[in-house]
């Protein structure tokens, strides 16, 4: 076995995962303009159910909550029948799933709410000249409209909701999603955070939104059964403010208090980084958060090994390796080559093709040595 610490057990809410190795969440744009999830969805996270825990792609928790074509929801009753069919099908394979509730804030269009501005923490836009894909094509980001109280409050009962839901849908879990400059961590950065009101300023303030939605969420949900994502480096959506190392030390500490099942923390830096410093590491939060610690963002089979072996993660999540590699653990365990992950001209939207049409290392070898001999 070459990956010893990655394909040992561990436990995870009660349940002891097959190994450390976990599906990192990622959009696809495959649920249809219903966004409902479908049938070629349960296929590619079936295919995927050797990995000790997938981590669904991000859920949108809300009509508000839109951002990105054909991605998936959780707030219509079907939603929850689409996905508790793909859960279904995980679970009867041996997998174990948590579902990531979603809002994009900013990270959104107009286009997506009936000619509705989409909210933020501040009206501030988001930087970035390459702007967003909308159904009706691709346009700038617009400037946002700040979020009211009532907003605020209407959304943290969105998360509630969309926690029941996930509950109802046969989740193992749910992960909390306050990275990526989505609209938590748009309240968390110094830079998109301009308000005036106790969801601003100082690092408590701008923490409180985050921790109104935790408490929803846990409402709902046994701690242990609760994850959190965080992207302490990433520039992604225009993220990043010089105070970020206290930032998220502040954020890492309060959620050790409550316990949570896991902290997901994108250290690695093939996603962007925003260069406002030394980028925070694992060891930092290590030392900040007492329970178990995910590892994620350009993660090879050698660096997660180490990072395993330091004592630094419990475990680790694999994002593109395992788009066009659905037996990933299998490869990583007998050492078999990867097939490149280097094009991602299929990656969003459209049907199977290059989505879960991709083979095995013994679906093509079978498939080869056949050829091999006509």
């Amino acid at each position: 076995m070459t990956a010893p610490h990655l394909l040992s057990p561990v436990t995870f809410a009660g349940q002891e995962l097959k190994n450390r190795m976990v599906l990192a969440p990622l959009t696809r744009g495959r649920a249809g303009p219903d966004r409902v999830p479908n049938k070629i969805m349960g296929d590619y996270y079936v295919q995927r159910a050797s990995g000790g825990l997938l981590i669904s792609e991000a859920t949108s928790i809300s009509p508000e909550g839109n951002g990105w074509v054909d991605a998936p929801g959780i707030y219509t009753s079907e939603m929850t029948a689409g996905w508790k069919s793909i859960t279904d099908r995980v679970h009867a394979a041996g997998g174990r799933m948590v579902l990531q509730l979603w809002h994009t804030g900013r990270a959104s269009h107009s286009d997506f709410h009936n000619g509705e501005l989409p909210f933020s923490a501040s009206a501030v836009t988001i930087n970035d000249g390459d702007g967003i894909y909308t159904p009706k094509g691709k346009k700038p980001f617009e400037v946002p409209r700040p979020m009211a109280v009532e907003d605020i409050k209407r959304t943290v009962e969105d998360y509630r909701q969309a926690a029941i839901n996930a509950k109802e849908a046969d989740f193992d879990g749910v992960e909390v999603h306050a990275a990526n400059g989505y609209l938590i961590n748009q309240f968390l950065d110094s830079r998109s955070n301009q308000r005036e009101d106790s969801y601003g300023g100082n690092l408590e303030n701008r923490y409180r939104f985050l921790a109104e939605v935790m408490d929803a969420v846990l409402g709902v949900w046994p701690e242990e059964n609760v994850g959190v994502r965080l992207s302490p480096n990433g520039a992604f959506n225009d993220m990043g403010a010089d105070d970020f190392r206290e930032t998220f030390t502040y954020v890492a500490q309060q959620l050790n208090k409550l316990k949570v099942g896991y902290l997901h923390v994108m250290d690695g830096l093939a996603f962007g980084f925003h260069e406002r410093g030394e980028a925070m590491t694992l060891a930092e939060f290590r030392a900040l958060y007492d329970g178990m610690l995910m590892g994620n963002c350009g993660y090879t089979k050698e660096d997660a090994e180490k990072r395993l072996a330091d004592g630094d993660a419990d475990m680790i999540a694999f994002g593109r390796p395992w788009i066009t590699n659905p037996d990933l653990p299998t490869r990583f365990k007998h050492d078999y080559p990867l097939t490149s992950f280097d094009d991602p001209s299929t990656w969003y939207g459209g049907g199977e093709e290059g989505y879960n049409d991709y083979e095995t290392y013994r679906e093509k070898s079978g498939k080869e040595a056949m050829t091999s001999l006509t």
